[in-house]
Order: C-alpha cells, then sequence, then structure tokens
C-alpha cells in the first residue's frame, strides 16, 4: 500500500480518533489542578491509539528523549508495523497548565507527514514569529524588530498601526516585546499557554490577531507549521539554546546549523495531516463535554490536509465506555 493511496480514506479519520482518545483521557482530570496526571492520561490514550493505525511511525516530536520520557517518546515507533512509513509529530495535552485550571484553549494535537518531512526538533525553545494567509511572502521575519513586523503587516491590510493585534505567551522573557508592540501603537492580546492554539489564532478572523511573536517550545513550532501548511499562513522560527546540553541535543538529532532561520516549509514540508480535537473550550474548538444524559462525552475536532487544502471539522458523542 502507497501512502497517497492510504492518506484520505484511512489516515485522516484515523488522526482524528487518535486525538479524541487524548481529548477525553485528559478531560477527566480538567480543572482538578493536576499537570502531570492530565498529561499523562493524554499520553497513554494517545499511544494506545496510534498503536491501532495500520503505519509504520516514528515519532519525531513527542514527550521528550528516551531517557525522559516512557511513552512517546522521540525516536518510538508507533503503530501496527503495516502500511506506510510516516513521521509523527504530537502534543498529547497542548496546554497542560490550561486544562489543569480548566482554562481555553487547551488541544490534543497530532500532525503526521511522509517520512522525512518534518524537522526531527529537539525540545528546546524557538523563537517564532507567525500571520495568517493572504499577506505577500516574507511579510514578517524574526530579523525584523517587531515594530517593523507591525508595520509591515498593518500597510498589507491597508490599516492603522493601532488596528493590530498581537498574541504573544505572559513570560517574563517577553517582557520587551510586549512593551515594544504597546509602544508602537499595536495591541497585545496575552495568552498563558498553548502556543499551537496562539499560532492557528493568527488564521481565524474571529480571534483579531493578526501576528504571533515570542519564544515558546520547538515542538510546539513544528506543529503549528504543520497546521499552517495545511490553512495558509507563513511563520519563521530559530532554535534557541539555555546551555551546552540543548545545543548538543540538537546536534544529536542532526542539526548542524544552530543559528538557522526555518520557514513553514522547512519546518512541515511535504503532504502533511494536522489533527486537533479540544479539551477545553476555545476559539478553535469546543472541548470535551459530558452529554446532556450522562452517558458519554461530545467532543469537536478539526482535520487538515496540506495537499488537498481540505478541512474537516468533525462533531461526535462518544458512550462512556466505547473504545472508538
Amino acid at each position: 500500500m502507497s501512502f497517497e493511496s492510504n492518506l484520505d480514506r484511512l489516515l485522516v479519520l484515523d488522526l482524528v480518533r487518535v486525538t479524541e482518545a487524548a481529548a477525553v483521557s485528559a478531560a477527566k482530570l480538567v480543572g482538578r489542578g493536576d499537570e502531570k496526571a492530565a498529561d499523562a492520561a493524554a499520553v497513554d490514550a494517545m499511544r494506545t491509539a496510534l498503536n491501532n493505525m495500520d503505519i509504520q511511525g516514528r515519532v519525531v516530536i513527542g514527550e521528550g528523549e528516551r531517557d525522559e520520557a516512557p511513552m512517546l517518546f522521540i525516536g518510538e515507533e508507533v503503530g501496527t508495523g503495516k502500511g506506510p512509513r510516516v513521521d509523527i509529530a504530537l502534543d498529547p495535552l497542548e496546554g497542560t497548565t490550561i486544562a489543569a485550571k480548566a482554562m481555553q484553549n487547551s488541544l490534543a494535537v497530532i500532525a503526521l507527514s511522509e517520512e522525512g518531512e518534518m524537522l526531527n526538533a529537539p525540545d528546546v525553545y524557538m523563537d517564532k514569529v507567525a500571520v495568517g494567509p493572504g499577506y505577500p511572502d516574507g511579510i514578517v521575519d524574526l530579523d525584523k524588530t517587531p515594530t517593523e513586523n507591525i508595520k509591515a503587516v498593518a500597510e498589507a491590510k491597508g490599516c492603522s498601526v493601532s488596528d493590530i493585534l498581537v498574541c504573544v505567551l505572559d513570560r517574563p522573557r517577553h517582557g520587551a516585546i510586549i512593551d515594544e508592540v504597546r509602544a508602537s501603537g499595536a495591541r497585545v492580546k496575552l495568552i498563558g499557554d498553548g502556543d499551537v492554539a496562539g499560532i492557528i489564532d493568527t488564521t481565524n478572523p474571529e480571534t483579531s490577531v493578526d501576528i504571533y511573536m515570542g519564544s515558546g517550545g520547538a515542538p510546539e513550532g513544528v506543529l503549528a507549521a504543520a497546521a499552517l501548511r495545511c490553512i495558509g499562513g507563513q511563520m519563521q522560527g530559530r532554535l534557541t539554546f539555555r546551555n551546552d546540553d540543548e545545543r548538543g541535543r540538537a546536534e544529536k538529532w542532526g542539526i548542524t546549523d544552530l543559528n538557522r532561520k526555518y520557514s513553514t516549509n522547512d519546518l512541515a514540508s511535504g503532504d502533511v495531516i494536522f489533527a486537533a480535537t479540544g479539551v477545553t473550550d476555545g476559539y478553535l474548538l469546543r472541548g470535551v463535554h459530558q452529554t446532556p444524559d450522562g452517558t458519554g462525552y461530545s467532543t469537536e475536532s478539526v482535520v487538515m490536509r496540506s495537499k488537498t487544502g481540505t478541512v474537516r471539522w468533525v462533531r461526535a458523542e462518544h458512550n462512556r465506555h466505547s473504545n472508538d
């Protein structure tokens, strides 16, 4: 069986089942204040679902390296061992703090590509800048200042700088970015966690987010790039390293140019499928909710494919004891 012949019929909806399983498991621990327990529940459910898929999968973005993560570690092989060879990037619970506090925009996320088409990024930080679709290539650039990027987007939109809304993770390390954005006259939307959702927000007019700026996890950068490949938009990322251990981790995974600036296509190329299921309610997706009769759960998911540009929204109800 070739990758191409099975992509739509099998893998697209199978990926939704994978994120649904992770989201439902994590949702049972939403609001309980235990990030590790919620993440572990999502990881366990996602791993089980992946191992039921007819793929020869390799995790290139996971929970960490093998000695740090007992499940879904970078390099782990998943699937039945039948079917196409694929690379997988995943975050079983994107926004662990959000879920633990029952806040908005926690997701179960996965992306799948043909073998060798996603950056095998180490678990380090990445500087990121992203915009939605419809802009000229290179409209934003990591080597430009926040003010320069804001002015470029405002000019392309034909609006005032004061109309631009920039999404930034609310972290002390972003203090200078936040100050400069506000000094430029633009507005700032601060989010507590979940920069995959934050980057995807640039593609959704309902959020009013124009630009995403700041540093976050490199794995999340690859996942966000996979989504932008499917629905449009631009992103640049550059790995950042706090110590020699992190530099060595990057070199271990074959990254030799530690200062390289990655484009959307550099991060996720070829034919990509991206799927996400809401754990808690957010702009992108509704979270997991108990059905009115109390017998199960409802989920809302989105699944996208880069080659066709297809975006499917999937709403499902699950019996409390069902494995499907």
